[in-house]
């Protein structure tokens, strides 16, 4: 699919690939579901990728709220930056360590719901014009949605299929 443009595509292809991703992920066993990855580094099974996702909902979800009620916010939190941000995303592995599947799916399934309640508040023209908010740089804010929500989803089902093959 592809990269939305309007909010109605950011909704439905991200709606398209959540479903996509649970789909993948309920047709496996609970065996496969927390099984370790025989490929990764940093993501070693299907709950730390999606810790992965609920973090990435958080950093949207804040900076939106933040910006919106006018306190300036970067996307990313200090220290981090966008050459720093992998630094970033081992932290929020670590934080998850002792996080129960089952508990990453609801906390990511509540954080969908909330991401995409919070967009559908925003207007095509809020969301696909560059530089339409002033705290969004020299891009859009639906740039940053696309980012946290359904291209995100699109590389969890790429990484869970690689280990659904190796099982």
């Amino acid at each position: 699919m592809a990269r939305p443009r309007t909010k109605e595509q950011l909704l439905q292809a991200s709606g398209d690939n959540f479903n996509k991703l649970f789909a993948l992920i309920d047709s496996m066993s609970e065996e496969e579901q927390t099984k370790t990855f025989s490929f990764e580094d940093r993501d070693r099974n299907i709950r730390d990728v999606l810790v992965h996702l609920y973090e990435w909902h958080q950093l949207l979800l804040n900076w939106l709220r933040s910006n919106h009620a006018g306190n300036k916010t970067n996307f990313l939190p200090e220290p981090y930056n966008w050459k720093t941000y992998p630094k970033m995303n081992i932290e929020f592995w670590e934080k998850h360590q002792n996080t129960p599947l089952k508990k990453a799916v609801m906390l990511l399934k509540e954080s969908h719901a909330e991401a995409m309640m919070l967009i559908e508040r925003f207007s095509d023209e809020e969301l696909f014009t560059s530089k339409y908010f002033s705290w969004t740089g020299n891009t859009s804010l639906g740039a940053y949605c696309v980012s946290s929500t359904s291209s995100h989803y699109d590389w969890a089902i790429k990484k869970i299929k690689k280990h659904q093959k190796t099982l």
